[in-house]
């Protein structure tokens, strides 16, 4: 009995650096999300981006976010949901990186510094997802 419960807290304790992660992806995919659906048409004046563009990333957003919530909030994290995670959030990198190099819109300075931060902290976040579930693992 010792031993089982030796291991669960083992677990949970490796998994810490993993919930942390995912936890820290939702806040900020989550606060985006919300921030453009209701700001829209003032953030695509100032970035250079359609709201039209806008509306649909930011569901994608809080949807998004709301399903970090739960995978973070499970008793035991499913390791391929993360590898999914990790995939959307390589997936957004090389989004913003062809947005940048393509010209798909007009960007403003303020948009284009805000792509470029946007796509660090998103590498940020798969990076430690990587690394948590590395450890957990």
């Amino acid at each position: 009995m010792a031993t089982i419960a030796s291991t669960v807290q083992t677990a949970a304790a490796d998994a810490k650096l993993l919930r942390f992660a995912l936890k820290q992806d939702a806040v900020g995919s989550g606060a985006n999300g919300v921030v453009y659906v209701l700001a829209a048409a003032i953030f695509g004046e100032m970035f250079g981006l359609p709201a039209a563009f806008l509306y649909p990333v930011g569901a994608f957003l809080v949807v998004f976010a709301a399903a970090l919530l739960l995978l973070a909030s499970r008793p035991t994290v499913n390791t391929a949901a993360v590898i999914v995670v990790m995939a959307v959030n390589i997936a957004w990198v090389a989004a913003s990186v062809e947005l940048l190099v393509a010209g798909w819109f007009p960007l403003t300075g303020l948009g284009t510094a805000l792509v470029i931060a946007q796509a660090v902290v998103v590498a940020g976040f798969t990076a430690l997802q990587y690394a948590g579930l590395r450890k957990s693992g």
